[in-house]
């Protein structure tokens, strides 16, 4: 137990700082807004993005947060991230753009198991 405890929290912390606080703090810069140009959304769905992905983190770093939010939270960090590498993959090909994407959903998959096995005692 004391191993998926030590997984969850390195897991989630890292999810926190890269998915909840960077995209908060970069949300207004010319780099972000450039991004979104490229791949063609409209700037205001990055600001919307920024603020949500903050909100999830949140969901899942807070203990007291009940697990049916957690589960959303979860759920929606892994549709973001297909659709990030699908959308680079769409306007890029396959570059290296492509894996950070899922880098971050395998980070999330480790941070899900280990809180699932923390709270069920199973898998």
């Amino acid at each position: 137990m004391k191993t998926y405890k030590i997984l969850f929290w390195i897991t989630a912390v890292l999810l926190f700082l890269t998915q909840g606080l960077m995209p908060l703090f970069t949300m207004n810069s010319e780099g972000s807004r450039e991004a979104m140009r490229h791949l063609g959304y409209p700037v205001y769905f990055g600001n919307m993005l920024a603020v949500f992905k903050f909100l999830g983190s949140l969901a899942i770093i807070i203990p007291q947060v009940p697990s049916r939010v957690k589960e959303w939270a979860f759920a929606g960090f892994a549709i973001d991230f297909l659709c990030a590498s699908l959308s680079f993959w769409a306007i890029d090909g396959a570059t290296g753009f492509v894996l950070f994407p899922v880098i971050a959903l395998l980070i999330l998959m480790v941070c899900y198991f280990s809180y699932y096995r923390l709270n069920s005692g199973k898998l």
